[in-house]
């Protein structure tokens, strides 16, 4: 595995419910028949001792994953050079001009010059009508394991667009934050202005975030104000957030566009293990637990699927799809839901969540869940754990976007020796 997963798999390694799975003899089907109703088996008490140490469905904020750039760090500063360059909620101010170079036309431009930038007092003014906050999964789009669960809270960044009056020629919305004044640090995202002003079905609104799981964002998580685009992977919301450039450009201009990356893409669907031993002895029943990634796609299933070394595989079927798949539970939703929130609470009007903090979908896209199974009954040899989500379409990973560009979707391998 790699480092970072290593890193993941050591913080959340903590099994979750039981679901049995039978092995047959060794062979093209590694594995053969379920074994009878779960719901009327007692639970293992190994399994029940694991659950009882699950991992929260959010993540502290301050145990987020960071893959912030800029020499140095920009959170890394000073705190009297963060109230310098704006990065404390006293000293904050947002620019939204026109493009320069493919001007849009604005009536009234917000910039620090004229005195009319958005000040953070200004911004809580929007709050007090226009203030959302939903859950969302931050995952890099080079990286599987997620940087973080958490609920985040902003105003819509349209409701600030809407107040530079744009006329005409408006096209896209790019914007960066502070990376130390230095110009070949700057690193920027953009959208088309349709994401911005109208939100697809199902889909929260673009953001100006100040919160993360109910608390000021740090200047970790990008505080005092950053970008959060819901389906969007990490690059697209922007920390440290300074400027909002309207422009009648036509194509993307982010940063990630020239690291060969596919700047358009959402978050995909798709499973990892968390939790799986890799040497144990014939017979001898094991736990294997993971995690998926609810991308725009939804989630139907998660699947396990151990191969024998012993078996030689179709080159044809590279992605698997006609090896023996066997379901794994997917967990239904958790108890607590960590974070650090007030009485483990879901903050009220959260999107997604009823009145009484109740899921009103589960899997909830855009998010994490967590899956587990009980192999047992497995003979010698040398084997190949693999994972898979199937999504609400019925596409089995890593399609129907197979390609790293645009997200993980690489099918995992894990080595498990039976003795």
């Amino acid at each position: 595995m790699s480092n970072s997963l290593e890193q993941f798999v050591a913080e959340h390694s903590h099994l979750t419910r039981r679901f049995f799975l039978g092995l047959g003899a060794a062979g093209a089907a590694a594995l053969a028949e379920v074994t009878a109703s779960r719901a009327a088996e007692p639970r293992d008490p190994g399994l029940q001792q694991a659950i009882d140490k699950l991992e929260s469905w959010l993540t502290e904020p301050a145990q987020f994953r960071d893959v912030s750039r800029g020499k140095p760090i920009p959170h890394s500063l000073p705190d009297d050079k963060k109230s310098e360059v704006g990065m404390t909620r006293d000293t904050w101010k947002l620019e939204v001009i026109s493009d320069p170079e493919q001007p849009a036309k604005i009536r009234t431009p917000f910039t620090k010059e004229a005195g009319t930038a958005l000040d953070f007092a200004g911004l809580m003014r929007l709050a007090e009508q226009h203030a959302v906050r939903f859950p969302k999964v931050m995952t890099c789009l080079n990286i599987g394991c997620p940087l973080g669960m958490g609920i985040w809270e902003g105003v819509p960044l349209r409701e600030v667009l809407w107040k530079t009056q744009p006329r005409e020629n408006l096209r896209r919305v790019f914007y960066y934050g502070y990376h130390n004044d230095v110009p070949d640090q700057r690193f920027q995202s953009s959208l088309s202005v349709d994401r911005v002003l109208e939100d697809p079905v199902g889909l929260p609104p673009v953001i100006l975030c100040y919160k993360l799981n109910g608390e000021w964002l740090s200047p970790e998580r990008g505080g005092p104000v950053r970008m959060v685009v819901p389906e969007g992977y990490g690059f697209k919301s922007i920390k440290w957030l300074t400027t909002v450039v309207l422009t009648n450009l036509y194509h993307a201009n982010d940063t990630y566009a020239n690291g060969n990356n596919d700047v358009d893409s959402t978050l995909k669907t798709f499973a990892s293990t968390l939790n799986a031993p890799t040497r144990v002895k014939a017979g001898e029943p094991f736990a294997v637990t993971g995690y998926a990634q609810v991308g725009t796609a939804g989630l139907s299933k998660v699947q396990v699927w151990l191969r024998s070394e012993a078996t030689d595989w179709p080159a044809e079927d590279k992605y698997f799809a006609t090896a023996p798949w066997i379901d794994a539970e997917v967990l239904p939703p958790p108890a607590q839901w960590g974070g650090g929130l007030q009485d483990e609470a879901i903050l009220k009007s959260t999107r997604g969540f009823d009145s009484e903090g109740r899921p009103l979908e589960w899997p909830m896209r855009l998010a994490k869940i967590h899956w587990a199974t009980l192999l047992s009954g497995v003979p010698a040899g040398k084997y190949a754990l693999h994972c898979r989500t199937v999504d609400a379409n019925g596409q089995a990973q890593p399609m129907p976007r197979p390609f790293q560009k645009s997200g993980h979707a690489a099918i995992e391998e894990i080595g498990v020796v039976v003795e």
